[in-house]
């Protein structure tokens, strides 16, 4: 059995539950996928298969080593590609679909997404630095103070958090809920905010 499925962010809004409490979730079309390539421990030393996210929208360009990989499977060039791991003993095969009646109603599954992009920025939004006074005569502000000192160690030791490019980055979340699982539009909602912007791709993976 395959252990998790791609989805596209939709975006966010809000349920209320059997006690009448209002729930923040996140709505993401979890496939139709397709099995477009089968790991093994064999051939690829681990279990895992590599899935299409069907969603209607050609891709521009397909390279001729996928081209092949989508020939041999039947099925039709996708835009998203990723892997996710398959259970011990299981028969999945190339052509095969994965819904996401794969997951139940309070599951508990872990997210893996691409945070947003913010852009250069400064140490005291990317690190979240306390920064310097605001007043009294002070001229240091939101600088990020002092990196290597002159008599030791005089160098920038490898890591030392400045401004740089924020965000973008692999971000796993987990212990994240399933609150409704609409088979019909092949829509999952999340507990709470998962990373990435509208129309991101994402892992879902149970456990």
């Amino acid at each position: 059995m395959v252990q998790g499925i791609l989805a596209k962010k939709i975006g966010m809004t809000q349920v209320f539950d059997d006690s009448g409490a209002m729930v923040p979730v996140t709505v993401v079309q979890a496939g139709p996928c397709v099995v477009v390539l089968r790991r093994t421990t064999a051939t690829d030393g681990h279990e895992a298969a590599q899935l299409g996210l069907v969603d209607g929208k050609p891709p521009r360009r397909v390279a001729k080593p996928l081209q092949g990989a989508f020939a041999k499977a039947g099925v039709p060039p996708t835009r998203m590609l990723a892997e996710i791991p398959l259970a011990e003993g299981s028969e999945v095969k190339p052509g095969d679909t994965v819904l996401c009646d794969i997951f139940a109603v309070g599951e508990v599954i872990r997210v893996v997404g691409t945070s947003k992009g913010k852009g250069f920025q400064g140490a005291m939004k990317r690190h979240h630095f306390r920064g310097g006074a605001a007043s009294h005569g002070s001229m240091f502000h939101r600088a990020p103070g002092g990196i290597g000192p002159s008599a030791y160690p005089s160098r920038v030791f490898p890591g030392t958090r400045m401004a740089g490019r924020m965000g973008v980055d692999k971000v796993t979340l987990k212990h994240v809920k399933v609150v409704k699982v609409d088979l019909e539009r092949n829509l999952l909602f999340l507990k709470g905010a998962v990373p990435g912007g509208r129309n991101a791709l994402l892992r879902l993976v149970k456990g």
